[in-house]
C-alpha cells in the first residue's frame, strides 16, 4: 500500500496546481513540462535502469509529431488515429534501428544514436515536398473526445498530466517487476546478466522500443497542442536536453525524470530576466547541482530524510 502513496500524492498535487496558479502562461509552461516528462520517464528506463546511452530520442519525438501532424493535415485522418499510427510507425522504426545499434556499448552507442537523430533531422529539413522543410507547417487540428476539444491550456494540461500519471504507474510496476530486475542487472554488468540467463538483447530492444513509442506520444501531443511543427524543435540539442533532464533529476529513480523535466523545462523562463547572461546563470546552476547532488535532484530528498531521521534517532530519550 505504501508504494502507491507517492503516486497518489503526485496526482493530488498535479490536479490542484492549476487552481493555485491560475495564470494561463504558467499552465502552458507546465503542459510542456508534462510533454517532456513523458519522454524523460521512458528515457530513464533506457538510461538509468538499463544503462544504455541514447542521444537520439529527439528523432522519435519528431517522428511522432510529424506523423501525427501530416496524417491529420494532408490526409484528414482523425487525430487520435493519427497518434496511434505514429506510435506504431515509431515502434517499427525503433525496432529496426535498435536491433543492430543496441549491440554497441558505451560511447559507441551514444554516437550511433546521435547519428540517428541527425539523419532524421536532416530528413525533416530536406524532404520539403513532404515536411515543408525548414519552414515547417501548421493548421494541425486539436485533439478532441466527442464534443470536448482540447483547445485551451487548462484542458490540455489535464490530458497531458493524466497521461504522465498513467505512464508513471506503468513504469513503477515495470521497475518493481522481473523486467526491472533484469534491466538493473544489465546496467550492473551485461556479461554477468547473460551468464545468469538474462536475455539481455531482448530486454534492451524491448525497453528501447517502449521508450521510443512513448516519445512518439509526446511528439503527437506537442503537434496537437502547438498546432505547428518545424525541424528545429527536434534537433540534437533537444536530445541532449532530454538526457540532461534525466541526469539532473536522477538517473536511478524514475521520479527524478519528472523533477529534471520540471526544473529544466521551467528554468529558462525564470532566467530571461538576466538577458544575455542567462546561459551563464543556467550553466552555473547545472554545475552546482552536479557538484553537490551528483545523484540528481531526487537524491537531495534522500539526504534530507537521512539527516532528519538520523537527528531524531540521536535525540536522547526522555
Amino acid at each position: 500500500m505504501k508504494k502507491h502513496v507517492p503516486l497518489a500524492l503526485f496526482v493530488v498535487i498535479v490536479m490542484g496546481l492549476p487552481v493555485l496558479l491560475k495564470n494561463p502562461y504558467y499552465i502552458g509552461a507546465l503542459v510542456f513540462v508534462g510533454i517532456y516528462s513523458l519522454i524523460t520517464i521512458s528515457l530513464s528506463l533506457v538510461l538509468g535502469y538499463a544503462g544504455q546511452i541514447s542521444l537520439g530520442h529527439a528523432a522519435f519525438y519528431g517522428i511522432g509529431a510529424y506523423t501525427s501532424g501530416l496524417l491529420t493535415t494532408r490526409w484528414h485522418v482523425s487525430p487520435w488515429f493519427a497518434l496511434a499510427c505514429s506510435m506504431v510507425i515509431t515502434g517499427i522504426l525503433a525496432y529496426a534501428i535498435g536491433k543492430p545499434v543496441l549491440k554497441l556499448r558505451g560511447h559507441y552507442l551514444a554516437m550511433a544514436t546521435l547519428g540517428l537523430g541527425e539523419i532524421v533531422y536532416i530528413f525533416f529539413n530536406s524532404a520539403v515536398d513532404l515536411t515543408a522543410g525548414p519552414s515547417g507547417f501548421g493548421q494541425i487540428p486539436r485533439l478532441a473526445i466527442g464534443g470536448l476539444v482540447f483547445k485551451d491550456d487548462i484542458r490540455f494540461y489535464y490530458l497531458v498530466w493524466f497521461t504522465v500519471a498513467v505512464l508513471l504507474a506503468l513504469v513503477l510496476n515495470i521497475i518493481n517487476s522481473r523486467i526491472g530486475r533484469a534491466l538493473r542487472s544489465i546496467h550492473g554488468s551485461e556479461t554477468a546478466a547473460n551468464a545468469m540467463g538474462v536475455n539481455t538483447a531482448s530486454y534492451k530492444i524491448q525497453i528501447f522500443v517502449f521508450s521510443a513509442v512513448i516519445s512518439a506520444v509526446a511528439g503527437g501531443y506537442y503537434a496537437h497542442f502547438v498546432t505547428f511543427i518545424s525541424p528545429t524543435t527536434f534537433d540534437a540539442n533537444t536530445s541532449i536536453l532530454l538526457v540532461t533532464m534525466v541526469i539532473v533529476g536522477g538517473m536511478s529513480n524514475v521520479w527524478g525524470a519528472v523533477l529534471g523535466a520540471a526544473l529544466l523545462g521551467t528554468l529558462p523562463e525564470y532566467l530571461r530576466r538576466f538577458g544575455d547572461y542567462d546561459i551563464l546563470v543556467y550553466g552555473a546552476i547545472m554545475m552546482v547541482i552536479m557538484m553537490f547532488a551528483p545523484g540528481g535532484l531526487v537524491s537531495l530528498a534522500g539526504l534530507v530524510k537521512q539527516k532528519f531521521v538520523g537527528n531524531l534517532s540521536r535525540e536522547p530519550a526522555a
